[in-house]
């Protein structure tokens, strides 16, 4: 198996390994580079990358210690863990590197206010009912809010990303926990709003079948342009990392920001939902 050949959805082995070089690639690192670095071969710096071995706590701790990310959005440890835990879906670690370096950031979202925008307390009530369900367990539930709260730090970087967000109607209507938590998530909603940097929509119901979209989906842009898309199912993640394949998501993301409200209208319906959670 080479590089061409990675299919970082096929396994969490290979999730890890398209992380591992793509964090690589982006410093200028051969693989002679980083196995000196860690204190590891090349041979096995490839055969991780490649997805034929699952990096080990002290390869990943290895790999911290050489990249600088320990304890930050970007732990080689922390991904190494939820990997094997199971609570990430395939397709999302790939996602979550490319997220933490771009410059900027389009997500639509349906239901629950997205990662990005979650208060602590609103992610804890959504990991908690998923335990309660029996999806995953208590563990997971903790790795799932530290994972909200790293990728929010991750973008308080020097240089900040541009954010567009789009939440259907759905994601304000649909209660999570009890008032209180919703009105917190509503004064961060509307501080998120404004930042210099954000822009936030909604699309309202009554958009009906002018809606691009049915299911979530973000687009990235890289520092040298490149576009990423990412949109997921109940049980898997996709990442799609050809550009002209993105440009029809794009375009249909630029046609739901024409429908959706206004910032300053949507500004004005997170308001008056947060008075009625008083």
């Amino acid at each position: 198996m080479n590089v061409k050949e990675l299919n970082p959805e096929s396994s969490p082995a290979a999730a890890f390994g398209a992380r591992l070089r793509a964090v690589r690639e982006a410093r200028g690192w051969k693989q002679e580079d980083l196995a000196e670095r860690m204190e590891y071969s090349s041979t096995h710096i490839s055969s991780v990358e490649t997805g034929r071995k699952f990096p080990t706590l002290r390869f990943s701790r290895s790999a911290d210690r050489a990249f600088g990310t320990a304890d930050g959005a970007e732990s080689f440890e922390r991904l190494s863990r939820e990997l094997r835990h199971g609570s990430l879906l395939e397709g999302f670690p790939e996602f979550l590197a490319y997220e933490s370096r771009a410059v900027e950031i389009r997500l639509y979202e349906v239901g629950v206010i997205p990662g990005l925008l979650q208060t602590h307390e609103y992610a804890s009530v959504l990991a908690e009912s998923a335990v309660a369900r029996g999806a995953i367990g208590p563990d997971q539930a903790v790795e799932r809010v530290a994972l909200v709260a790293e990728r929010q730090a991750a973008l308080q970087r020097r240089h900040r990303p541009l954010v567009f967000v789009v939440l259907d109607e759905s994601c304000l209507r649909r209660p999570i926990g009890g008032p209180e938590v919703m009105a917190a998530q509503f004064d961060h909603l509307l501080h998120f709003a404004e930042l210099p940097n954000t822009v936030l929509q909604v699309a309202e119901f009554t958009m009906g079948h002018r809606r691009p979209f049915n299911l979530p989906v973000t687009v990235l842009t890289l520092a040298d342009r490149t576009l990423m898309s990412y949109a997921e199912s109940a049980q898997r993640g996709h990442l799609e990392r050809e550009s002209r394949s993105v440009l029809p998501v794009l375009t249909a993301y630029h046609q739901l920001q024409a429908e959706a409200l206004s910032q300053a209208d949507s500004v004005a319906l997170v308001s008056q939902l947060r008075k009625g959670t008083l």
